[in-house]
């Protein structure tokens, strides 16, 4: 572990605020001061209990709603009775504006609240099982595992009781209460499909098979932005499992950086001294030669949100709910709880997508019928099955743009311009670089960002392409930045025009995007992302967009000179030149036929593009699309 010493000398020359803050107190104090600062009202409460030391136990002072605080419950893996539901429901119908935020790590927060009635909530939460404990700062998040864990005939190796046994070895002890240089986020699936983005978190146990053996590979460092990579190590047994989670994660708490905390988490430490020597010292700690890693088998997506139900081992269905945004509410949690000590077996779960299951439905046409799925859907349209929002400046103190209803409202608006009678699309949101909303595993990602138009700031997104769940987990790769949120839904609109004309019977935009996007640059699917909203701005009817087969092989010159010569064919059904190679005009002197000729009372500014890309003189020619990409903005930045 000597390479792990030195690494963390050279990042311990100075600490990082919050670690100074951490000096302050045991954190312990201020969670046993929350009586006395309920009757002593908020402005009783130090400046570090509410900026730190009550955030080690899931009490957000919101600045974004002055003097309210927010609460985030631990729910392990996501798993609830109806009592508990009811009872989380209960406390945001009477304490917190009957608002429920649900997130992607399977749990839920309770917002608008008073410091008065913070002890009361907690009181009631904990006599059905449910609290806050470690749910912020710098402990180990909400253990995420599959909702259909157990249950679902894709569940290799039930895995819920082995998390409560990984939770147990940091949960309520106070060596490990905001003793950790930074977040621990952790995963844990036995199932075949990957329903809880397990390779997205600091550790991640994932099932594999080794020799003919059920267990679990280990995968270390995912964050946002970054899918964990295997450790290369296969964990045969439970008992294996904890010793190993045990031994990562006393070594992050001992060599984990503490200077930066912008490059604090595991990921970091492992980008220091590599792979090779974390598994080394994971197995030197743990005092067992854990064996090498088997092969991953959870390499399946889930496809249950576009069914609005599965069929689960003892017969009975698992009853999807899609909650937009995770936008819920206190009275609809307690509907919830109710319909499912009707028609369930008092199960419920919550999932990455911000919404849930009601398990062991027998008679789902009876469930369905009830007056709670008027608003909130089994199934429904392909842009909001899979639609996840992070908080948003409505909420969080870091978010650039609202988001919630920024997503919803891009997922309305597609709904009416480009109906979509079958299809599959993740679109994942967050309100900042954070990456709440995991946008880099989206189909479509929207980072949120500030732009100008017309020489005025506003809100804006960075717009990402091809981010994937499946096997090892893919980040996507950004096609536009600073695009106005008053634009981004015109942008969004061109792709899934292409997603709608070209999609096979049943394929996913996953699939559309492996099968004809990935043969462009980000470049030009940017480009013609924005080219379609102009035309169709312009009113300009051309066949014009992605091929399913194209020969430029991501060459942006090839592709830019091969956009023009097809929209000028699009428009006047004659090419511009009249022999071709390699992307360009075979005859060096033929002369380019003016489309304004061709075409009357054409748009002046896809006459000027044209000429651009096309030009006689090669020299003059755009070689790449920041060359015309002005020409055709909808705005002035």
């Amino acid at each position: 572990m000597e390479a792990l010493q030195k690494a963390y000398e050279a990042r311990s020359k100075k600490l990082n605020k919050i670690e100074e803050v951490k000096e302050l107190k045991n954190p312990q104090e201020a969670f046993d001061k929350l009586e006395e600062y309920a009757k002593n009202g908020y402005d009783s409460i130090p400046d570090e209990d509410k900026k730190y030391f009550l955030k080690c136990f899931g009490i957000y002072d919101r600045p974004a709603t002055p003097q309210k605080f927010m609460i985030k419950l631990r729910i392990p893996g996501g798993y609830l009775n109806s009592a508990q539901a009811r009872a989380i429901g209960e406390c945001a119908l009477a304490y917190g504006q009957d608002y429920i935020d649900l997130t992607t790590r399977a749990q839920c927060e309770l917002r608008y609240l008073d410091i008065k009635d913070i002890p009361t909530i907690l009181q009631k939460l904990k006599e059905v099982g449910v609290d806050s404990y470690q749910t912020g700062v710098d402990n180990f998040r909400n253990i995420m595992t599959d909702p259909l864990d157990t249950l679902g005939f894709d569940n290799v190796l039930p895995s819920y009781n082995l998390l409560l046994k990984l939770q147990e070895t940091f949960l309520y002890s106070p060596e490990w209460i905001s003793t950790l240089p930074r977040k621990f986020n952790t995963s844990i699936s036995g199932s075949l499909s990957n329903r809880c983005n397990v390779f997205g978190h600091d550790c991640c146990f994932v099932l594999a098979q080794k020799d003919g053996v059920y267990g679990y590979n280990m995968y270390l460092g995912g964050k946002v932005g970054k899918i964990a990579k295997s450790a290369d190590i296969f964990l045969t047994n439970e008992d294996e499992v904890v010793k190993a989670f045990e031994s990562i994660t006393d070594l992050f708490k001992r060599f984990g950086f503490r200077d930066n905390r912008n490059k604090n988490r595991l990921h970091f430490l492992v980008d220091a001294v590599g792979m090779d020597e974390i598994s080394s010292a994971i197995r030197e700690n743990a005092g067992i030669d854990f064996a090498k890693a088997g092969e991953t088998m959870t390499k399946i997506d889930f496809n249950d949100s576009d069914q609005g139900k599965v069929q689960l081992r003892d017969g009975s269905f698992g009853v999807h709910v899609v909650v937009p945004s995770g936008v819920f509410s206190g009275s609809a949690l307690v509907e919830v709880a109710d319909l499912s000590e009707v028609y369930g077996n008092k199960e419920i779960r919550f999932d990455m997508e911000q919404s849930l299951y009601i398990l062991g439905v027998k008679d789902v046409d009876s469930l369905l019928s009830q007056k709670f799925f008027e608003k909130y859907k089994s199934v429904n349209s392909p842009y909001f099955n899979h639609l996840i929002a992070c908080a948003g400046t409505e909420h969080c103190p870091f978010g650039v743009i609202e988001n919630k209803n920024d997503a919803i409202n891009m997922s309305t608006y597609l709904d009416e311009k480009v109906p979509l009678e079958k299809g599959r699309v993740r679109m994942y949101w967050s309100a900042c670089v954070k990456g709440c909303g995991i946008h880099g595993l989206g189909d479509i990602g929207f980072e949120g960002c500030k732009t100008k138009v017309d020489g005025e700031a506003v809100g804006g997104v960075n717009i990402s392409l091809g981010g994937q769940l499946v096997s090892e987990g893919v980040e996507g790769y950004t096609v536009l930045k600073s695009a106005p949120l008053s634009h981004a839904h015109f942008y969004v609109e061109s792709l899934m025009l292409e997603y709608k004309k070209h999609k096979k019977e049943d394929e996913n935009f996953e699939g559309f995007h492996t099968r004809v996007l990935k043969q462009y640059t980000s470049a030009s699917i940017g480009f013609m992302m924005k080219l379609g909203a102009y035309l169709r701005a312009k009113n300009i009817t051309a066949e014009f967009g992605f091929s399913e087969k194209t020969y430029t092989g991501k060459n942006e010159e090839f592709e830019v000179f091969e956009t023009g010569r097809r929209l000028y064919y699009a428009l006047c059904k004659k090419e511009a030149y009249s022999a071709y190679d390699r992307f360009t005009n075979v005859l060096k002197n033929e002369k380019l036929e003016d489309i304004r000729d061709l075409v009357p009372n054409i748009d002046e500014n896809i006459a000027l593009m044209l000429e651009k890309i096309l030009s006689t003189k090669e020299q003059d020619r755009a070689l790449v699309f920041s060359e015309i990409d002005s020409i055709i903005a909808l705005y002035e930045s």
